[in-house]
């Protein structure tokens, strides 16, 4: 039955795969994202072969971040290595393809055996590194046919994923490749123990924690910006979308005293118009030097890179996304500066956040009206604003580590030696 029921799962895979391929040929007509994806992936990439080559994959820019640490560390403690780095999106792989950290950045070629096989006779690699998730079949295979050590980083799991359902043999299957998880919380691996297959489970927390605190601890002033912030109440809202700008939009006129600070997720020229009609009384950072700032209290941000380094100069902080169906965006980017973090209602399938809320450091709204209550709060009673604060920057301070923890594993398991 078993057998039945994973042959099946693999004839769905493969259709899933021919109906993306079709998908995305489609899209691509008229969306650019989806056609720097295929023009990413018309060649196979090639890559001369190394000795001794450690090979990370991201699904995309977030992964990446949260992958980042571990990746330096290794850079660090085994410079002998070649590291490739491979993404599946273009946002990734457009964000980083400079990056200097590793020898190569590249698309993941699409995923079948015979592209599994050939990339890995390519690159050969002594290690494999997958962060979080985005699971590829044959690749997978190809990789633990190869007996080469597979671990899988900041891994996070919900019941209502396949891995968990009667269909999910072959996700089971994916799961058993892997020569190590290591997961984020003590519900995932509650649910990895309901899977009837001894799996090699550690929890070392999540990454991001790691790399949230080296960019806090490497972050450098933007002067222009710190003049403006100047003697003001501050609010950072970053990752913003329509939804989220709509709800600051009227606060930034009832409130002139104090500064907005706005940076829109999405930064393409017709939305910063857009929000340059909405927020009436706005300036942008690219004239922030070409203008009169006087009777200006909303600074929108229309560049990206800036944002973890804004969240400095907050008295509040908001992070977008809680009210669409994209989820919210990274709040520890704003809690490991010690600032409270404000946040929409949809953000259950985040733990952190909820976590975050529970110790006081976050808070969620669930209105306009909501909002500007609780930010009148916060400003009016500074106790409550200190300790929120100080209750976010302990979360991320009590989490760090994972990125040891891995490296230890490494090392004690000789997985890769100098």
């Amino acid at each position: 039955m078993d057998f039945k029921i994973n042959d099946l799962g693999v004839i769905i895979y493969n259709l899933f795969l021919v109906l993306f391929a079709i998908g995305i040929r489609v899209t691509a007509i008229v969306n650019p994202k989806a056609k720097s994806w295929l023009i990413g992936r018309r060649k196979f990439p090639e890559i001369p072969n190394a000795p001794k080559t450690i090979w990370m994959h991201s699904a995309s820019l977030g992964e990446f971040e949260q992958g980042r640490p571990l990746l330096e560390a290794i850079r660090e403690k085994y410079p002998n290595y070649r590291i490739i780095l491979t993404f599946f999106s273009p946002s990734g792989y457009e964000s980083r393809k400079n990056y200097k950290g590793v020898d190569a950045v590249i698309y993941l070629p699409s995923d079948s055996a015979n592209n599994a096989e050939r990339f890995l006779e390519m690159i050969k690699p002594s290690l494999v590194l997958w962060v979080k998730y985005e699971y590829w079949y044959y690749y997978l295979k190809a990789i633990k046919k190869r007996k080469i050590p597979l671990l899988l980083i900041s891994g996070l799991y919900r019941k209502d994923q396949p891995f968990f359902k009667w269909y999910g043999s072959i996700w089971k299957e994916m799961l058993m490749c892997f020569s190590h998880i290591f997961i984020q919380n003590e519900a995932s691996a509650l649910l990895l123990k309901k899977i009837n297959k001894p799996l090699p489970v550690s929890l070392s927390g999540d990454t991001r924690f790691d790399r949230v605190t080296a960019i806090a601890e490497a972050r450098k002033e933007i002067p222009a910006v710190a003049k403006l912030c100047a003697g003001k109440k501050v609010i950072v809202a970053g990752s913003t979308w329509k939804e989220d700008e709509e709800k600051w939009a009227n606060y930034a006129i009832k409130h002139p005293e104090v500064l907005l600070i706005i940076a829109p997720h999405m930064v393409d020229q017709n939305h910063i118009k857009e929000m340059k009609a909405r927020f009436i009384n706005s300036i942008l950072f690219s004239q922030l030097d070409q203008h009169n700032i006087q009777n200006k209290n909303v600074l929108i941000i229309d560049n990206i890179g800036m944002l973890s380094k804004l969240y400095q100069y907050a008295d509040i902080t908001y992070v977008g996304g809680g009210f669409g169906n994209n989820g919210i965006h990274n709040i520890l980017e704003a809690a490991v500066y010690g600032k409270p973090v404000i946040i929409g209602p949809i953000y259950k399938k985040f733990y952190e956040a909820e976590e975050l809320i529970e110790s006081g450091g976050a808070f969620s709204i669930q209105n306009a009206v909501a909002l500007e209550k609780l930010t009148d709060e916060l400003f009016s009673n500074k106790e409550k604003l200190h300790q929120s604060g100080e209750a976010a920057y302990n979360y991320v301070k009590k989490r760090r580590g994972a990125t040891e923890i891995i490296i230890n594993h490494i090392q004690e398991n000789r997985l890769l030696i100098n």
